[in-house]
């Protein structure tokens, strides 16, 4: 399949009614509501009319005269004032399982190539990483995943915290614990660290000197001071990774690009602005004015690039790295998975970007913004003691609790194999139950949920997946290359929704939506437990068990494939 079904059907439409004189009128392809219309409506019509100012049935008809949907569409009529309802026909469906089947890529077609930069993790490395990393990570993985799945040349970027004053704080601190005994003891738990040495420069002038001290002697290249810090990242970056391996997050220690990356960089940034008109000095700071960007009295916001003391800020080191992507990396588009309450500073820089030529007009610049992980009690989530949960307490946590529900439903099982389990079921419902929610929205986080083996959960799809397996297990020789025939509405059905699959992932990969994909898996899941109520599998005979069976292994592989995108993983027994 070249195109996906809403793709196909779109053109077809669009060919129909430029022929019918509306030439460049949208066809508005969406799935029907409900199946009396259809599987698919055109919608585009009115809005065609409207504009030509004739009747809109009138035009309809014009249309269905030109629609060229041979061997595609069973049946496509005219519905209330204009809609166009296509039924696709059972053997176009049943050819479209069989080639997904005949394809390791299921029938997804690839698009134009693209180079794609992904920014997604980006913890703060004087800290262990906590719950509000959960969501960046676990979002810009699953992007990564489906973009490369449609064969995009995806570059992960770990924009990490390696920077600023805090770090010449822990240094000093550094060098203390190594007087006093044994570092990686003193550095075992990053959160307990970094508040000993706040509260030691908080209370010891001294220390406080030293600290800045070394900040100076960072940022200017001492050897020495340079070696601690680079000490003090490694162990901290090895912390990340236990929590990108516990996690199934594919990030690797090349994929670091920290703001120290970009430090020698940013007097080049501000001198190339100041040369170029855009930043001028406004009360010692140096400051873009946007005109795109005005306050309630109409004055252009003011966008510093520059501190009065001659520092730089966030601001400044994401125009470096827009420039970096840009021009070294070669970038197509660029994806920043930050929180959405960061949305005002990426409109503000992706404009100043294309201002000053950093990015080119043609480099697509999108701020993936997530809502927050909000508590039971609709507050931020934290400990009982309000503090902020460590992301790798979090997954231990969830695998504890889904070993405990594993041993309930499979108490003779041995516990190696209930490890296994419980790891799959306990990180895949706590990514799961993130990926499900629009990210623009705030979600509560609850365990009773997620864990479900009911609803829209990764263990209900986990165990649809397994259940399919099942079936298998106990099948004893089949043809699967057999025909396959949809006599059956609850066949048709099946197929119709596994032929949606290529448009739930070039959904995904176009508005940076992982839920999309996750509602595609539940209906997916339960359009096959409605097949199989209503067709028996294992006890038809010949042809229609072979079809039927085929039916079942492209939904188990679809379930699989979809999951996989998403970084969670399936069993073949639960």
């Amino acid at each position: 399949m070249k195109q996906t079904l809403t793709e196909l059907l779109d053109s077809r439409v669009s060919a129909a009614l430029a022929a019918a004189g509306c030439e460049g009128a949208p066809a508005v392809i969406a799935p029907a509501g409900r199946p009396e219309f259809g599987d698919y409506q055109a919608n585009g019509v009115m809005a065609a009319a409207k504009a030509r100012k004739m009747n809109p049935r009138q035009l309809a008809t014009e249309v269905i005269g030109k629609l060229d949907l041979d061997g595609i569409a069973s049946k496509v009529e005219i519905a209330g004032p204009g809609f166009i309802n296509i039924t696709l026909s059972p053997e176009y469906l049943a050819s479209l399982v069989s080639a997904a089947q005949d394809d390791a890529r299921l029938g997804v077609p690839m698009p134009p190539v693209e180079r794609v930069v992904v920014d997604y993790s980006s913890p703060n490395l004087a800290k262990e990483m906590h719950v509000g990393h959960l969501r960046s990570t676990i979002i810009g993985d699953a992007l990564a995943r489906v973009l490369r799945f449609l064969g995009h040349e995806v570059i992960a970027q770990n924009h990490v915290g390696d920077w600023g004053t805090q770090f010449g704080m822990l240094t000093a601190y550094l060098i203390e614990a190594e007087q006093d005994g044994d570092v990686s003891i003193a550095l075992n738990d990053l959160e307990d660290f970094y508040r000993r040495a706040k509260q030691r420069f908080d209370s010891d002038e001294g220390f406080a000197s030293r600290a800045r001290e070394y900040v100076v002697k960072l940022q200017g290249g001492d050897a020495q001071v340079n070696a601690l810090w680079q000490r003090f990242l490694d162990i901290s970056l090895h912390h990340c990774e236990a929590v990108y391996a516990k996690l199934g997050v594919g990030l690797r220690r090349e994929d670091v690009k920290g703001e120290s990356a970009y430090n020698d960089d940013l007097p080049v940034v501000v001198a190339d602005l100041q040369a170029k008109g855009l930043a001028v000095q406004s009360e010692g700071a140096q400051v873009v004015f946007l005109d795109e960007f005005r306050n309630k009295e109409g004055e252009a916001q003011a966008y510093i690039v520059q501190k009065q003391d001659g520092g730089y800020l966030y601001a400044t080191t994401d125009l470096a790295a827009v420039r970096y992507r840009a021009g070294t990396l070669k970038a197509d588009r660029s994806l920043y998975v930050v929180d959405a309450r960061q949305g005002l500073h990426f409109q503000q820089m992706f404009a100043l970007s294309y201002k000053a030529g950093y990015a080119p007009q043609t480099m697509k610049l999108e701020h993936v913004g997530f809502g927050v992980m909000l508590g039971e009690d609709g507050k931020p989530f934290k400990t009982r003691s309000g503090t902020t949960v460590k992301l790798a307490d979090l997954l231990e946590e969830a695998e504890q609790r889904a070993f405990a529900l594993v041993s309930e439903k499979n108490a003779d099982m041995i516990e190696a194999d209930r490890r296994v389990i419980a790891s799959a079921v306990g990180i895949g419902a706590v990514k799961y139950a993130d990926l499900s929610k629009n990210r623009n929205s705030d979600y509560v986080f609850s365990w009773d949920s997620m864990l479900a083996f009911e609803g829209n959960t990764a263990p209900y799809l986990q165990y649809a997946y397994t259940r399919i397996s099942g079936v298998f297990r106990k099948v004893d020789g089949w043809n699967a290359s057999a025909p396959v025939v949809l006599s059956d509405s609850a066949e048709r059905l099946l197929a119709l929704e596994l032929a949606r699959f290529a448009d739930a992932v070039h959904g995904v990969a176009r508005d940076a939506m992982p839920h999309y994909l996750c509602a595609y898996l539940y209906e997916l899941a339960g359009q096959f437990m409605r097949f199989y109520e209503a067709c028996p599998v294992l006890k038809s005979e010949g042809a229609v068990r072979d079809s039927r069976l085929r039916l079942c292994r492209l939904t188990a592989d679809t379930l699989k494939t979809g999951l996989g995108l998403l970084g969670i993983q399936v069993l073949e027994a639960m």
